[in-house]
């Protein structure tokens, strides 16, 4: 199968991921919360974002390289954290992660994934990074993040906009418990699907959150249906101070929205800013995610690297964001609606889309580098 003729967008991937893995799984990861309108309002504000085409510049040989924290990248962007990625497929946080290093891109491994620090660690070369929610107790978090460095992450990303667990309908609609429940109807949907069935199978472990397990009392385990639930904790500023003293290496913050909050992160010693609302997945009222990459641009200054994400299904919206401001550009949904699909070859596949788009877009621009995206606009919100 050709998958550039049988698949050329984001979206068929999405449509061939979920005829190939349980509905629960599905919902998990399609789902927003509320009535689903913090989607909405990132795609409008994408959409509105256009840029002037130019025309007789000849050839163009767009160069994607990206520098960030210090590390030259071959794209502009690369695969943000997705809790549970190993339920969408089975040993997708290892396939992630080896795709990763053979593009040159980050991998970032979520501390809610089916995969330990230690299954990933072998394929991450120098690309991995680690995303920590934050526990409830300074002693936990003191025993963890020696574990992740020993593991080769070099790399913490602390995500902050999940101070209380979302009422996300569609998935609490679907059932979803972790590991899956052996209930009629939960067993009734993986039966639909032999292909991921079997896949697990072959990996020979259900689904659950390897890395609190192993924090979590044996006894607990079974009587919470989200291990993370047991220990996690809420954020505030003394967190991410201390955190900030306890990790030696590159310190990334995601889930900020507020200039004012990155600007305080900035004094407090946080190397990169994350500007994401969790794909409207913790909170639907809030604005558009790329209509603060440039506020909190403004804010922060030229020189503190700043990662978008949230709703992106094109290259031409890594391009979009990169012209707002963004140093760098993370996708989620997508890296999991290609791993579902398809396996290696989806998340192959995924890269090629993304990049593919973003050259031919430069091209009809007439540019040859990213850092020239910005004196194209067409409009300007």
């Amino acid at each position: 199968m050709d998958l550039d003729l049988s698949h050329p967008s984001i979206e068929d991937l999405r449509i061939a991921a979920r005829r190939r893995i349980p509905k629960f799984a599905f919902e998990y990861l399609d789902s927003a919360t509320g009535r689903e309108l913090g989607l909405k309002v990132n795609r409008d504000a994408l959409d509105a974002i256009g840029f002037m085409p130019s025309v007789l510049c000849g050839r163009t040989k767009a160069d994607l390289r990206t520098s960030l924290l210090g590390q030259s990248y071959d794209l502009p962007f690369g695969i943000a954290p997705v809790g549970m990625s190993g339920l969408m497929w089975a040993g997708a946080e290892r396939l992630l992660a080896k795709a990763a290093v053979a593009h040159n891109i980050p991998f970032s491994l979520s501390s809610v994934a089916v995969a330990s620090p230690e299954d990933v660690a072998p394929h991450i070369g120098i690309n991995g990074w680690f995303q920590h929610y934050p526990v409830n107790s300074g002693d936990l978090r003191r025993k963890m993040m020696p574990r992740i460095k020993a593991a080769g992450f070099h790399t913490l990303i602390i995500t902050v906009d999940v101070p209380e667990e979302s009422r996300r309908e569609r998935q609490r609609r679907a059932n979803l418990t972790v590991p899956p429940k052996a209930d009629l109807r939960t067993l009734v949907e993986m039966a639909l699907r032999p292909a991921w069935c079997l896949a697990h199978l072959r990996e020979g472990i259900m689904p659950r959150m390897r890395f609190f397990d192993d924090y979590v009392p044996q006894r607990g385990r079974e009587s919470f249906t989200h291990a993370g639930a047991l220990i996690r904790g809420i954020p505030d500023w003394q967190y991410l101070s201390e955190l900030r003293e306890e990790w030696d290496g590159q310190l990334i913050v995601k889930g900020v929205l507020r200039p004012e909050d990155a600007k305080r992160m900035v004094n407090e010693g946080v190397d990169c800013i994350w500007v994401s609302n969790h794909s409207g997945r913790q909170f639907e009222a809030g604005p558009a995610v790329i209509d603060q990459l440039p506020k909190i641009r403004e804010t922060v200054g030229p020189d503190i690297p700043l990662i978008y994400d949230s709703g992106v299904a094109w290259g031409l919206d890594v391009m979009r964001a990169l012209s707002k401001g963004a140093d760098f550009v993370m996708v989620g949904r997508a890296f999991q609606y290609a791993v579902a699909a398809f396996g290696a070859k989806g998340i192959d596949h995924l890269i090629h889309i993304l990049k593919a788009d973003i050259k031919a877009n430069m091209s009809q621009l007439g540019v040859e580098r990213l850092d020239q995206l910005a004196d194209y606009f067409l409009t300007d919100n």
